[in-house]
């Protein structure tokens, strides 16, 4: 039996949680400290140290904070996901924006980002609706989408594109079967995103509170969706201002069920729906 490394010292919480808030926005309260622990003991174990203080003194020597930073942020984001979550965007999206939009982008692909798409779901959906949308006597029309997430993890894991069948449960099964490919090894419960939706995205790292952000700026749909939620006030108006400025006139941010609080925010947005804003 593995025994429990020894608690964060309350200077060294304050240290961890102050560098968290700073560097990705997450507010990190005191009830958060045996979470910060239990997910930060694997990595301290992994670096052969025997307490976590010690690590997180090391943390800040000025030739390991660059390289560890990467892999405390992986340890101590949220990467809650699922297909076809919140599944009336993805309606809004085919119903409403996609006809819209295709009357004005004139020939040029549809261009589509996912922000804090964590393992990728969120962008396969989006790629899976728009192909079947096609598929069932839709207007025909290209389409690019954009994955973004700070944490290198679950970035790779997106990029492979492998799922467990429990994990795509959500997903209508004439889709699961268009759509996925089943493990030629019988013994392993898994299933991959087919080659050509894989093509039509692509992944980046990138975090929201990077003053700027690499990505285009006619961009026509952005999803970010339960991850304002992990921010103070400021920092989400600051978040949403920079969302913005990569829409295109008439472009659609989407945010998640319990962040239409946006709408009180201090930037120029009509709210279509309490979670789905247009510039």
């Amino acid at each position: 039996m593995i025994e429990p490394l020894p608690r964060l010292s309350d200077r060294h919480f304050r240290a961890i949680a102050e560098l968290v808030e700073q560097q990705v926005g997450i507010r990190l309260p005191e009830n958060k400290r045996l979470m910060l622990e239990g997910r930060l003991q694997k990595r301290v174990r992994a670096l052969g140290y025997d307490d976590i203080n010690e690590y997180v003194d090391r943390l800040f020597d000025e030739d390991l904070f660059d390289a560890e930073l990467i892999h405390l942020i992986d340890c101590v984001t949220t990467n809650k996901t699922d297909f076809f979550r919140e599944p009336f965007h993805f309606d809004f999206l085919c119903d409403t924006a996609v006809p819209e939009l295709l009357r004005k982008i004139r020939g040029r692909p549809l261009k589509i980002w996912s922000a804090a798409c964590s393992t990728g779901m969120e962008a396969y959906t989006i790629a899976i609706v728009l192909d079947d949308l096609q598929r069932n006597g839709g207007p025909s029309f290209q389409f690019r989408i954009l994955g973004t997430d700070i944490s290198t993890g679950v970035l790779q894991l997106a990029e492979e594109g492998i799922y467990t069948k429990e994990m795509i449960a959500p997903v209508p099964e004439a889709m699961a079967k268009r759509y996925f490919l089943s493990s030629k090894d019988k013994s392993r419960s898994e299933v991959r995103i087919v080659p050509e939706l894989r093509r039509s995205v692509a992944f980046m790292r990138m975090n929201l509170m990077d003053a700027v952000y690499p990505v285009d700026r006619d961009v026509d749909v952005i999803f970010c969706r339960n991850v304002l939620i992990y921010f103070d006030k400021p920092t989400q108006c600051k978040v949403v201002e920079r969302l913005c400025s990569h829409l295109r006139p008439g472009g659609y941010l989407i945010v998640g069920h319990s962040e239409s609080m946006i709408q009180n925010q201090s930037i120029k947005l009509k709210q279509v729906q309490p979670t789905i804003f247009k510039v």
